[in-house]
């Protein structure tokens, strides 16, 4: 295993000096960090850009830290390999305080659920050896459905293994996610379309991606919480895809129509496009969830939604992704 950091640098919150860290060399400073899983994530390479604006001490696990921005390789440590790996994982969270754990999406993955253990069981093993004490995990609505949910369900899992630890965890807590649409800007464009196997006049609650960074980093910063909680961050809008389909129209100036997708032909779809059985019926099943209401109890408890609207998000991110 080869760990890698940055050369030596003078760390800009403590003053500090860092050392580039190779397999054979000492041990990672033990000075209290945040560990940032999937850095160059969505959610996390966001959540990694406010903290290094903010001057924390931020260590990052990357299997391939030649993906990740001068910058962080610059001004963070960082430890390469999967944080799947137990010898990673010890090291990335040796004398850490914070951890925000994400696991990674697999469309390859032959069991969904053992996906998202597999990665958590031996992080499960180093938040306790290590002594970490908090951890801000990225997680579905719903865990109260009770009902099988597709993808969503093994991340109820995953919380569930979390707080077997005892550690103090914030589960946040996400509906539909707005980048989804991003997937089928190309049909948007040229087809004037978009399609899942939702029901179309169901209406869904949403969230930006920033929205969530913007929480996780907010709690990353905050050493004063303990004990477990689940956060929901839910945007102030909540929509059927035909009501998306109207807001696209607006926004875009131009006719823009949902079509749900039959769930078997969906599946078959992405069979073709090489994802695995399980994780196509995951799909499937999670929009039938989603259909079904699995965020409604939740999205009705919030009295203060998340900033970012539907329509806004679409002027400032679906439009010019659409116009490129």
């Amino acid at each position: 295993m080869v760990k890698a950091l940055a050369p030596e640098t003078a760390h800009p919150a403590t003053g500090e000096t860092r050392s580039a860290h190779c397999a054979g060399s000492p041990s990672l400073p033990e000075v209290p960090v945040i560990v940032i899983t999937a850095p160059t994530g969505e959610i996390c390479r966001q959540v990694l850009d406010t903290l290094l604006d903010g001057g924390r001490p931020v260590r990052v696990i990357a299997r391939d830290p030649g993906r990740l921005a001068p910058r962080t390789r610059d001004r963070a440590e960082v430890v390469q390999g999967s944080h799947s790996d137990p010898e990673v994982l010890a090291e990335a969270f040796k004398g850490a305080d914070s951890v925000l754990w994400l696991v990674p999406p697999n469309s390859r993955a032959e069991d969904i659920q053992e996906h998202y253990l597999g990665f958590t069981r031996p992080a499960c093993d180093a938040i306790t050896a290590q002594g970490v004490e908090r951890v801000v995990g990225v997680t579905s609505l719903g865990r109260g459905y009770g009902g099988h949910a597709g993808l969503l369900s093994p991340a109820f899992a995953m919380d569930d293994m979390i707080e077997s630890t005892g550690v103090g965890y914030r589960a946040l807590a996400m509906p539909f996610f707005m980048e989804n649409l991003l997937h089928q800007v190309e049909a948007i464009r040229t087809q004037g379309m978009f399609s899942m196997p939702n029901r179309a006049d169901r209406p869904l609650a949403t969230v930006a991606t920033r929205d969530i960074a913007a929480t996780a980093a907010r709690l990353l910063s905050d050493d004063s919480w303990s004990g477990q909680e689940t956060v929901p961050v839910i945007g102030p809008d909540s929509l059927s895809p035909d009501a998306m389909a109207e807001v696209l129209t607006e926004v875009l100036e131009r006719p823009v129509r949902f079509q749900q997708a039959d769930p078997e032909a969906y599946k078959a779809m992405m069979t073709r496009y090489g994802m695995s059985d399980a994780w196509a019926q995951g799909l499937v099943d999670m929009a039938i969830a989603q259909s079904d209401g699995i965020y409604d109890a939740e999205q009705r408890a919030v009295t203060s939604p998340a900033p970012t609207g539907f329509h806004q998000w679409c002027e400032e991110v679906l439009k010019p992704a659409v116009l490129a």
